[in-house]
C-alpha cells in the first residue's frame, strides 16, 4: 500500500479517529510519516459499553505515542428526536460541527479523515438513487480544510496493511447489521458485486478519473457560457432572457447557474416565460423579471420604510446622502440632484420614503398631477430603479423624487422668501 503523506510534513492537522480498521491505520502512516496532528475521537452513546471501551483504546493510543486527543460525547438520540434526524445525519451534523470548532480554535490546517475506496463506491452507489448529478457521481470530495488521503485505498488492503503491520482496532459491530442504508448497500450489493467481478473497485477507480474529468471540462464550458450571459452592472446583475432561451440544454446550465444561490431550476425556467415584475426569492438573492432581462440581486439588509428629516442639522446619511442650506434665490437652473423649496409651504419634520401604490405628485415643467408610476414609466425605470427610487415627502405629499423632479406645489418661485436648497450628494 503506497500512500504519500510528504505534502502533510510542516503543517498541523486533525483527525478523525473512531478507533476503527480505517482511522487506526490511517493514525500509524501519519506516525510513521512525522505528520503534525492531533485526535479527535466522538462518542455518539449509540452503542452502550462499547461506545465508552472505543473512547478508551483511542486515548490510549494517543498517550502511548503522545498525540495530542479531544473527545466529545454526544446526546445523539435527543439530538435526532429534536431535529428530527435520522441517526447517520445526526451524527454527521454533530461531528462535523464539533470538528469545525476545533480546526477554528486551534488553527488546524485542516481536517483529515479515512474514508477509502468503497465508502467511495458505497457513496457512488446511493447516489445513483438519489437523482444525482455527476458531482453527486463523483463520491466523497475533499476541500482545502478537508483532507481524505485514502480515498484510492480498497478496504481489503487496509486488513492487509493492519495485519502486516500488527495494528489493532475496534470492530463496530452496527456495521455488521443493516439497520442503516450505507449498510445494506455495503452487504446486499457491493459485498456480491466485488465476488463477481474482483476487479470492480480498480475499474470503479478508473471511472471516477474519467467522471472527474468530464465534470471538470463541464465546469469549465459552463464558467465560459456564463461569463457571456450573466452581465454585471453596477450594483446587480443582468441576465439575457433571449439568451439563456437559445443555450442548449438550457435547463442544465440553469440548474448549474442557480441552485447555488437558492432557486429552483423549474422556478427559474418558469420565470422566463412570466410577466415582467414576478420575482423569485432564495434566502440570499432575488430574481427579477424586467422585461428582456432577469435581474439578479443579493438580498439587502432590511431598512426602515421611512425616515424623519430634521431639518435643524444640515444633512443625513441614511437611507441617502442628503444636505441642504437656505439661500437667496437668484438663478432657478438647478442641477436633478438639487431641490429649491419654499420652505413655508413645508410639514416638518419631512420624511424619506419609498414609493407605495397610487402616489402621484406635480411635476415642476408640466401641468397637471401625474402617477409615480406613469412618470417612472415614462422615465423608463426599470423594476430595480422603481424599488430603489426615494422620495422626499411633506406629509403625505411628495415634495421631491429625489434626483429626479420636484413638485411644482413645493417649488420656490420669485416669491418665495425663505428658500431651502436640499442636495443629493
Amino acid at each position: 500500500m503506497n500512500i504519500n503523506l510528504t505534502a502533510l510534513t510542516g503543517k498541523r492537522f486533525l483527525l478523525a479517529h473512531s478507533g476503527g480498521l480505517d482511522s487506526s491505520v490511517l493514525a500509524n502512516l501519519l506516525l510513521e510519516a512525522s505528520v503534525d496532528f492531533s485526535v479527535a475521537h466522538c462518542n455518539f452513546q449509540l452503542r452502550g459499553s462499547e461506545s465508552d471501551d472505543d473512547f478508551f483504546f483511542v486515548e490510549k493510543w494517543c498517550q502511548k505515542h503522545s498525540i495530542p486527543f479531544f473527545s466529545n460525547i454526544f446526546s445523539t438520540k435527543a439530538y435526532m428526536e429534536f431535529h428530527k434526524k435520522s441517526t447517520q445525519l445526526a451524527a454527521r451534523e454533530l461531528r462535523y460541527e464539533w470538528f469545525n470548532c476545533l480546526l477554528a480554535i486551534y488553527n488546524f490546517e485542516a481536517l483529515i479523515t479515512a474514508h477509502h475506496l468503497n465508502d467511495q463506491l458505497e457513496t457512488f452507489f446511493i447516489n445513483t438513487t438519489r437523482g444525482t448529478g455527476i458531482s453527486g457521481l463523483l463520491g466523497i470530495q475533499e476541500n482545502n480544510k478537508l483532507y481524505r488521503p485514502l480515498l484510492q485505498v480498497s478496504k481489503n488492503s487496509l486488513v492487509i496493511y493492519a495485519e502486516k503491520h500488527d495494528i489493532k482496532w475496534r470492530e463496530d459491530r452496527s456495521n455488521e447489521t443493516n439497520d442503516y442504508l450505507r449498510n445494506s448497500v455495503r452487504h446486499l450489493v457491493l459485498d456480491p458485486l466485488i465476488k463477481i467481478q474482483p476487479k470492480a473497485l480498480d475499474n470503479f477507480k478508473t471511472t471516477l478519473r474519467h467522471l472527474t474529468e468530464a465534470n471538470s471540462f463541464i465546469h469549465n464550458s459552463l464558467d465560459t457560457l456564463k461569463q457571456s450571459t450573466f452581465i454585471q452592472q453596477t450594483d446587480y446583475v443582468s441576465i439575457s432572457i433571449a439568451g439563456l432561451k437559445k443555450i442548449p440544454q438550457s435547463s442544465f446550465c440553469i440548474h448549474h447557474w442557480f441552485s447555488p444561490l437558492g432557486f429552483e431550476a423549474l422556478e427559474v425556467i418558469k420565470l422566463l416565460n412570466a410577466d415582467s415584475g414576478k420575482i423569485l426569492i432564495s434566502k440570499t438573492n432575488r430574481l427579477l423579471r424586467d422585461r428582456s432581462v432577469l435581474i439578479l440581486t443579493e438580498i439587502p439588509i432590511k431598512i426602515k420604510d421611512s425616515f424623519k428629516i430634521d431639518l435643524k442639522s444640515s444633512k443625513i446619511t441614511v437611507p441617502i446622502n442628503l444636505s441642504w442650506k437656505f439661500i437667496n434665490t437668484v438663478s432657478f437652473s438647478w442641477k436633478s440632484n438639487e431641490a429649491a423649496l419654499d420652505y413655508k409651504l413645508l410639514k416638518k419634520p419631512l420624511l424619506i420614503r419609498k414609493s407605495i401604490k397610487g402616489d402621484y405628485f406635480y411635476p415642476t415643467g408640466m401641468s397637471g398631477k401625474k402617477l409615480l408610476s406613469k412618470f417612472f414609466k415614462d422615465e423608463k425605470y426599470s423594476l430595480l430603479e422603481k424599488e430603489e427610487q426615494w422620495l422626499l415627502c411633506s406629509g403625505d405629499q411628495i415634495v421631491w423624487v429625489v434626483g429626479k423632479r420636484c413638485d411644482q406645489r413645493f417649488a420656490a418661485d420669485k416669491k418665495t422668501k425663505k428658500t431651502i436648497l436640499i442636495s443629493c450628494l
